[in-house]
């Protein structure tokens, strides 16, 4: 097979008119010719992410991804890791082959994140070796217990060192991590943070020899902050969104980010190499560069500009040309749902108690505290609970600030990390109503108001469904402008809502045993007085 098209040349940052040669799945030869039309470049590749978090299984993720130009992704299967073990973690392996897009997994080391909440599996040092010894398991993932890196707990160190014995990378999870924790953290052997919200934290984790990679996902948003890394940083980044929902996702991924450094005007070779040849490059991925003798992996886009996919190639097979509709194939199941639909849900009279405020486009929180008998809706001040999917038993409560809505409830059993049922409402009713909706579809979102809902099931773990992406998508939309027209201000909802029972990221969470102080890393009261 010959292509003729316009060659970017990221490597001796070049571009020019070329005949491609394409050969048993290799690009045999990059020739100059006199003309071309279109470009041809390396497909992007997003360094970080979570595929559960798009609501879809790395088959039908890898479709969507492939129509924006993508050829890879370094991802993280924590989430089903932290439902269903190993178990979990193959059948997303499995699943992932159903695609040409190349999706290259970790080994997850936090599971459970922390012993203060109830999962549905543990990967102890045992399981972490099992994956770590197979080839198809690329790096050991985000080390989130970085106080226990710090402190040197023996579970965390063990795990790192089979990392090492094995000659995987290390991903890191430090946010706000500096000075001389930070050097203990990387002296472990922690190569990379996607967690960095400041410029300085940044640009101290690059000089002390971590890569950054800039996440800009549908909850976490730090490209804002971290893009003038750029200029003087470009061999030592890469963009993540992390968590991706399937709205967004339809949206695309690493190529809007493409498009947002170059419209604020950074150089494109610059920007190319960040997006499409530092993950290749730092994760040993089996990913063509566009050079002979690489995997013929590359788009063709109309300009670089705006980047408009044409076609994509994986192994020099065309997987995706604009106008043919993607492939969704039919899915295989799996899931642990076990717990029972709720009578009640009870909150304690406090006359003053703690409340959480969540934060628009972030996943730490505050600690408030407020004063009068809750709920106050005018003040913002709504009922939450966390409710365990494993099996039956009392759900925690707390209040909550931050969420706006004026009536009705929502709940989602994507809920990072153990992924137990959380809601968030204003009346007793409507909230049990919602958390008892998930209940009965085993896993999804749903929002309700009195005899209205609207819901999306996730068949899958209760984190994926096995539906068309596209219709997952704009079912997405509907639940969550259903939770806006409720009252919520925050952009993205129900991905805020998953956030609020991660305890490893302060200041106050909920998990189902109870109230969390991140800070001092203990369960506190809600009621103070």
């Amino acid at each position: 097979m010959v292509i003729t098209a316009n060659y970017v040349d990221i490597f001796n940052k070049k571009i020019f008119p070329a005949k491609i040669t394409i050969k048993n799945g290799k690009i045999q030869s990059v020739e100059e010719t006199e003309k071309a039309e279109n470009y041809i470049l390396p497909g992007f590749i997003d360094a970080h992410i979570h595929v559960e978090s798009s609501m879809l299984p790395p088959s039908s993720f890898g479709e969507i991804m492939l129509m924006h130009g993508h050829t890879a992704s370094v991802s993280d299967p924590h989430e089903i890791a932290n439902v269903l073990g190993l178990k979990g973690v193959y059948w997303m392996m499995e699943n992932a082959k159903k695609t040409p897009f190349k999706i290259y997994f970790g080994a997850s080391p936090c599971v459970p994140a922390t012993s203060f909440e109830t999962s549905g599996a543990k990967l102890g040092v045992e399981e972490i070796e099992e994956l770590l010894k197979r080839d198809d398991i690329l790096y050991l993932s985000e080390v989130m217990n970085f106080p226990g890196v710090i402190n040197g707990d023996e579970d965390m160190i063990n795990k790192i060192n089979l990392a090492k014995k094995y000659h995987k990378h290390i991903d890191g999870h430090c946010p706000g991590l500096r000075g001389d924790d930070l050097n203990k953290y990387i002296s472990a052997g922690i190569e990379t943070d996607h967690e960095a919200f400041s410029y300085d934290e940044a640009e101290e984790k690059i000089k002390k020899g971590m890569k950054i990679i800039i996440r800009e996902g549908s909850a976490a948003k730090n490209y804002e902050a971290l893009h003038p890394l750029i200029v003087k940083y470009p061999d030592m980044l890469m963009f993540c969104s992390d968590d991706r929902h399937p709205d967004d996702l339809i949206k695309g991924d690493v190529n809007l980010l493409v498009k947002r450094s170059l419209k604020l005007g950074y150089e494109l070779f610059d920007v190319l190499k960040i997006a499409c040849i530092n993950p290749v490059l730092h994760y040993g991925l089996d990913v063509g560069m566009l050079r002979a003798g690489d995997n013929a992996d590359f788009i063709i886009v109309d300009n670089l500009e705006n980047f408009n996919v044409l076609k994509t190639f994986i192994n020099g097979e065309k997987v995706y040309e604009k106008g043919v509709d993607l492939r969704f194939e039919k899915i295989d199941t799996i899931n642990n749902f076990n717990t029972e639909k709720l009578e009640n849900i009870e909150f304690p009279g406090c006359t003053e108690y703690n409340v959480i405020e969540a934060i628009d486009g972030e996943l730490i929180t505050r600690k408030l505290t407020y004063k009068g008998a809750g709920p106050n809706i005018d003040e913002d001040i709504l009922m939450m609970c966390v409710v365990n999917r494993y099996k039956p038993a009392k759900p925690s409560v707390a209040f909550i600030k931050g969420f706006g809505l004026k009536y009705g409830a929502i709940a989602t059993s994507v809920a990072h990390d153990s992924h137990n049922i959380v809601a968030v409402g204003t009346n007793k009713k409507d909230l049990l109503k919602a958390v008892n909706m998930i209940i009965e579809m085993k896993g999804g979102i749903c929002a309700v108001k009195d005899e209205e809902a609207v819901s999306l099931k996730l068949d899958i773990a209760g984190l994926m469904s096995s539906q068309n992406g596209f219709e997952v998508a704009e079912k997405y939309k509907e639940v969550q402008n259903f939770a806006k027209n409720l009252g919520s201000r925050l952009r993205s909802p129900f991905m805020t809502l998953s956030f609020m029972a991660l305890l490893v990221i302060p200041e106050l969470k909920l998990s189902d045993k109870g109230l969390f102080d991140g800070v001092k890393f203990e369960f506190t009261n809600l009621c103070i007085s």
